[in-house]
């Protein structure tokens, strides 16, 4: 038996609850049993036992029917509830209760709290839990301690994981393209074995873990994830990324990816796995500079402009050079393919880079003249200025035009591939619509606290990252509702779930579960977000 301390925050009251702890042998874990015994005199820190105004007589028949609620509870609860019956509603629509009921069917409500706990407090690391759940509803009820969470994640397998992305991933549309790209996490660990140096997305010179996430377009709803080695580029994971989505059972898939996942041996994959793509492109490529040369002068051209982006955008139909190793007959298949080449000018990034360019070539150009040269600038002191030294003269810098104008040529241009026929600017909505997978990874890095892995086991690392991932939907189909409802303009993410937490419920044995009051702003927010408002049972 102990004694627990609960704030109440809206009151500013510290109540006192007598603690039983008990092994519960159906759920084959510890559960605590709360009686409220008083509250604690701010002054003396004494437990001033409560005074039995808000207790019935026994003594005297109740007028009152008693409710049964479809939960039996044993002891008395005053919880925060708004937030957390906005992310349980969310996860029925989404079909996240019961595909992860289906996958964990023991510890769903645990990985459910953790996730409801990563979103709710924002950046707070799962120590803290036990604070966090003595003053809200959540899907478990219990306290999950560090020990047990550790455990949890540990117990988390492979094949439920897999299971779970089928799931969710049959409801989402099949039509739809899937936004795929990747980040590093860092790391001071120095026993997770994909762990490693590689290419950092942040500059950070730790070594890393690298994460890969995938996204519905129209749903804007991540379905799958895959970890690997730090030292592994983007180029490199497509071919397993096709094996994983073969295993799945995905059949029909269209992908966006940026240019860091473009190569050859990728096109040709996709190509004969007979895989919808949508790929940026460097304008170095030999094949995408020599079909831009012949329209160059014909893409800034008012009927390719559309003014709502300040953009120019015209489409090349050619021939992609198919290749095909077939080890079981000895030979490489050769073969034509038809490929679409979206070429753009952005007004926009065009004067950024023109600006920035310049900005250099002047800083390059005082350099030389005041003779303050820098041995990493020898490069381009070289390519764009031509200097003599002599006797009388001195030193004497000249801009190399030509070089420059060469330079400039291309700035603000940009091109992307797609076997699948479609306009310039649907090309480049779907394209820019990868950005909700950057949304999302600056999500797990930031809101839910992945910036810096802290865990050595690598079963732990891997349930904390699926944990994440489930809250991850959450967050994605709250942000989707949001926009749709417009509700950005009034709340920003934070705001928003600040305003609906204060909603308090109140468990009484023998009693349904109570609502609070719910303000007119509260309600507008559960009705913008199509989600029914909280009510008494």
């Amino acid at each position: 038996m102990a004694i627990v301390k609960q704030y109440d925050k809206r009151s500013g009251i510290t109540y006192a609850y007598e603690a039983t702890y008990y092994w519960d042998k159906e759920k084959k874990q510890s559960r605590c049993k709360r009686k409220l015994i008083g509250r604690v005199d701010t002054s003396t820190g004494e437990i001033v036992p409560t005074d039995g105004r808000c207790r019935k007589d026994k003594s005297k028949p109740s007028k009152s029917i008693v409710k049964r609620g479809p939960v039996s509870i044993d002891t008395t609860n005053h919880l925060y509830y708004g937030a957390t019956y906005l992310l349980e509603k969310f996860a029925e629509e989404t079909g996240l209760t019961a595909d992860l009921k289906s996958c964990f069917p023991n510890n769903y409500k645990q990985l459910m709290s953790i996730a409801f706990y990563l979103i709710l407090e924002d950046n707070n690391p799962l120590y803290r839990f036990e604070k966090w759940h003595v003053t809200h509803k959540h899907p478990y009820g219990e306290d999950i301690t560090s020990p047990r969470s550790s455990e949890l994640f540990a117990s988390i397998m492979d094949e439920q994981v897999n299971k779970f992305f089928k799931l969710q991933a049959k409801r989402r549309v099949e039509d739809e393209y899937w936004a795929y790209d990747s980040t590093s996490i860092s790391s001071y660990s120095e026993t997770l074995a994909q762990v490693q140096y590689g290419k950092n997305k942040e500059d950070d010179k730790l070594p890393q873990l690298n994460l890969l996430l995938v996204f519905g377009e129209k749903s804007g709803l991540p379905f799958y994830y895959r970890k690997l080695a730090g030292n592994i580029p983007d180029s490199k994971t497509v071919k397993h990324l096709l094996e994983d989505l073969d295993i799945l059972g995905f059949g029909k898939t269209k992908f966006v990816m940026d240019r860091g996942f473009y190569s050859e041996k990728n096109i040709n994959g996709l190509y004969q796995d007979h895989i919808k793509f949508l790929v940026g492109v460097k304008l170095s490529l030999s094949f995408i500079r020599k079909n831009m040369d012949g329209i160059y002068d014909d893409i800034r051209m008012f009927m390719n402009f559309d003014e709502s982006i300040n953009t120019y955008g015209v489409t090349v139909t050619t021939e992609w050079n198919y290749t095909q190793e077939r080890p079981y007959k000895g030979d490489v298949l050769k073969d034509k393919r038809r490929i679409y080449i979206h070429y753009y000018y952005s007004i926009d990034k065009g004067a950024d880079e023109e600006t920035a360019f310049d900005k250099r070539i002047a800083a390059l150009y005082r350099e030389l003249n005041e003779n303050r040269r820098i041995d990493g600038h020898e490069k381009a002191y070289h390519e764009f200025f031509e200097v003599k030294n002599t006797p009388k003269r001195g030193t004497r810098v000249t801009y190399k035009e030509d070089a420059i104008r060469a330079a400039r040529k291309y700035m603000g241009y940009f091109a992307l591939v797609t076997n699948e026929k479609m306009d310039a600017f649907t090309a480049l909505h779907l394209y820019r619509m990868k950005d909700i997978v950057e949304k999302g990874f600056g999500n797990i890095k930031e809101r839910l606290n992945m910036r810096r892995l802290l865990t050595s086991s690598e079963r732990s690392l891997d349930g904390k990252i699926f944990t994440e991932f489930v809250a991850l939907i959450l967050i994605s189909y709250l942000d989707h509702k949001m926009k749709k409802a417009d509700l950005y303009k009034q709340y920003t993410f934070q705001q928003l779930l600040d305003k609906l937490d204060v909603i308090e419920c109140f468990e009484n044995p023998g009693y349904s579960l109570r609502i609070g009051e719910v303000l007119i702003k509260q309600k507008e927010i559960y009705e913008a977000l199509n989600v029914q408002i909280p009510t008494s049972s």
